[in-house]
């Protein structure tokens, strides 16, 4: 007629109280971690799973008589203690640790204790035998054993987190069904009228109460009686089909119609001057002033926008004063309206000049009312004069590029109104830029020939103002209704002074992982001789440190000196690889009016040799566009079928040096001036490989190192040591 409670603590004491009057309390021997708890009735005694992973049984009889854990004691003190030692009673190591610990008794004569563990699932015994086990190809979350129909068996359920349900019969997979989340607890129930409920409880509270409903079909569908089996008819079928799909996906729109026009629109729009008072913060720019520009951005709303969060996000060294704003529920026809400024923060020069903004946010549904996630985005461009100012251009320079138009010469006052003084008229046919990071960038313009040409003592320089003089020129043309105009690139593609900061930026890399290697050597070194110094501090009898001490210091000073050459190294990698985006976003461009590729093939150029928004030690832009470089000269660049047979690696790693890349930049250069189009179809790449103009005959490994001339084109890769004597003559 009493209540005994028994209570696990944290720091594995089990408390027994009776009714409300604390009994006793005893320390479970080697105890470091709680696990699940279950008592038996018939041996009348607590089961547990500990840390070591084995089940323990104690009796409850040898759990009153041991020493109090009250009075508990050091080692010595116990071995005079009255009191007698917690003895466990039987142990069976399982290997694992265990989810949860029940003890069922269906029969009067037999009880059973079954053990959930992480990948199994134990029935025992009473002395802790093994009755039966099952291995388990899921994570199970809880079990509970029941009742079955069937005499001398015993049913379990058991739920794991891939939301299902298995039904178990002793090690038998009677059945198994589908739950809309994971429980934590199942419970077999008999209500008044429904026996057998199946109850559920998962971790956010979600109660449920259900049942297995009838049993399976067993209806097979009767084997089709074979026929033979037309080839021809099926591959004529196979290409009517293909060309179906390709038809509707080019026409097919990816959004219903109902959609295009879209529930919430986000607009950007850039001042058209710079801000009065700069708003840039923080700028490591070396500039006396670095100058902002305000971005307005609007949000407008057709429904309830539930939860709008806004991203304004622009590529480094480029950086806004505010990054992440956070809304209020939008109403139907409503707007919001936010301001931030962009400015250079490090200091060197950006490869791209836009922006991107990104809304997110819910609209609630009848069947989801807790809303379903949508994107909103825009794009924005932003005005070169954020990044360089108007100066007196400059005659002499290391790098040139000359960019032929097909129409007159435009007047600098006219397409650069924003650099060029107004007072100088039509004479202006030359124009310096001069950057915030201290380089100096010359355009100018032919008074006799319909050319342009852009110089500058460094290749990546040459990229923000060629883009901008080829869309400002397009623009301009647009305006007056003018279609043919047509941008062309008849000089040589600046191959190796583009290899030269590849090599820049892969010796970084390089750099980064020796440091990181010594960081290492030298951390282990340190714990090493601090493992020293405490020995000797905790010995009883004090011993000479024999200049441990300054040992340690040494190595703390190397440790330090090591971070900061690896984070100058970072910091030095980090403006290389914007270098190097730079040019080569050069390089497509040249390559795309060189070879005048349509916008699909610019787009497989871009995506080939600028896979990477950012560059990291684990994975970094050399063996990522090795890879990409490799694949096209083995698909669509390739001269035979025996190319197309070649694997590639599945794996990317760091490589030992760059000499292969710039062989594979090389020959897929050449492979396009002799007539080879990018494409990603394989069909494609097939036909193009048996027709392409030249042969894409093989490129010995010699010629590379050597000046190349494509024949029937004005275009030629020249060798750094001709680059070198072209630049001495006068």
């Amino acid at each position: 007629g009493r209540d005994l409670i028994c209570i696990q603590s944290m720091d594995g004491m089990l408390m027994l109280f009776e009714q409300e009057s604390y009994a006793f309390g005893r320390f479970l021997p080697g105890f470091l971690l709680p696990g699940p708890l279950a008592y038996s009735s018939r041996t009348d005694s607590f089961i547990t799973v500990s840390s070591c992973q084995q089940v323990e049984s104690y009796k409850y009889q040898v759990l009153a008589f041991a020493t109090d854990a009250d009075e508990r004691q050091d080692t010595e003190q116990r071995k005079l203690s009255s009191g007698k030692r917690l003895v466990v009673d039987w142990v069976l190591n399982i290997g694992e640790q265990a989810r949860d610990i029940c003890v069922v008794s269906f029969n009067q004569g037999v009880s059973s204790v079954f053990v959930l563990g992480e990948r199994n699932f134990f029935c025992l015994k009473d002395n802790g035998q093994i009755r039966f086990m099952k291995k388990l190809d899921y994570s199970p979350s809880c079990f509970i054993p029941y009742c079955s129909v069937q005499e001398g068996t015993i049913n379990t359920l058991i739920a794991n987190h891939s939301k299902m349900l298995n039904v178990y019969q002793d090690v038998t997979l009677k059945w198994a069904t589908q739950l809309p989340c994971i429980p934590v607890s199942v419970k077999v129930a008999n209500f008044q009228d429904l026996k057998g409920v199946i109850v559920t409880l998962s971790d956010d509270g979600h109660l449920q109460c259900s049942y297995l409903g009838t049993d399976p079909s067993l209806f097979q569908a009767p084997k089709v009686d074979s026929r033979e089996i037309n080839y021809e008819e099926m591959h004529a079928e196979m290409k009517e089909l293909q060309k179906i799909i390709r038809e509707a996906t080019k026409t097919q729109d990816i959004l219903p119609e109902s959609e295009k026009q879209r529930d919430v629109t986000v607009t950007a729009e850039v001042s058209p001057d710079l801000d009065e008072e700069s708003q840039a913060i923080d700028s490591e720019v070396k500039a006396g002033a670095v100058p902002s520009v305000t971005v307005k951005i609007t949000i407008q709303s057709r429904v309830t926008a539930q939860k709008p969060n806004m991203a304004v996000c622009v590529q480094a060294p480029l950086a806004v004063t505010c990054d992440q704003f956070v809304f209020d529920d939008l109403e139907p026809d409503s707007s919001e309206t936010v301001v931030v400024s962009v400015f250079l923060k490090e200091n060197c020069s950006p490869s791209e000049l836009e922006g991107t903004c990104m809304v997110s946010y819910n609209i609630s549904t009848e069947l989801n009312p807790e809303g379903i996630p949508r994107v909103s985005q825009c794009n924005f461009s932003l005005p070169l004069k954020l990044v360089c100012f108007p100066v007196q251009p400059s005659k002499a320079a290391n790098h040139k590029l000359t960019i032929d138009t097909n129409k007159p010469p435009i007047s600098f006052v006219t397409i650069f109104p924003d650099f060029v003084d107004p007072s100088e008229g039509d004479q202006a046919n030359a124009l310096g830029f001069q950057f915030l990071t201290g380089s100096k960038t010359t355009l100018l313009a032919s008074k006799t020939s319909q050319r342009y040409r852009i110089q500058s003592d460094h290749l990546e320089d040459l990229w923000l103002v060629t883009k901008e003089l080829i869309h400002r020129l397009e623009e301009h043309f647009k305006n007056q209704n003018c279609k043919d105009f047509a941008c062309t690139f008849s000089g040589s593609i600046p191959l190796q002074e583009y290899f030269e900061l590849i090599d820049q930026h892969f010796e970084l890399r390089l750099n980064a992982e020796k440091y990181q290697e010594l960081l290492s050597e030298r951390a282990v070194q340190f714990r090493a001789i601090e493992r020293r110094l405490l020995t000797r501090f905790k010995d009883k009898t004090p011993a000479p440190l024999q200049h441990l001490d300054t040992l340690l210091e040494g190595t703390f000073r190397e440790v330090i000196a090591l971070a900061d050459a690896a984070e100058e190294n970072q910091a030095n990698m980090f403006q290389a690889f914007a270098k190097l985006k730079s040019a080569t976003h050069l390089v497509i461009m040249l390559i795309s009016l060189w070879q005048k590729l349509s916008t699909d093939q610019t787009a497989i150029l871009e995506a080939t040799l600028l896979p990477l928004a950012e560059d990291t030690q684990e994975l970094g832009w050399e063996e990522t566009v090795d890879a990409a470089v490799s694949y096209l000269l083995r698909t669509c660049l390739s001269k035979s079928s025996k190319e197309q047979a070649l694997t590639l690696s599945s794996q990317l790693s760091m490589p030992k040096d760059t000499s292969r890349l710039k062989k594979n930049i090389t020959l897929f250069c050449d492979r396009l001036a002799k007539g080879g189009r990018l494409s990603l179809s394989t069909d494609l790449a097939t036909h193009q490989a048996a027709v392409m103009p030249g042969g894409c005959a093989t490129i010995p490994e010699s010629d590379l190192e050597e000046r190349t001339v494509v024949p029937g084109s004005t275009a030629m890769f020249a060798s750094h040591e001709q680059t070198a004597k072209q630049k001495s003559k006068p």
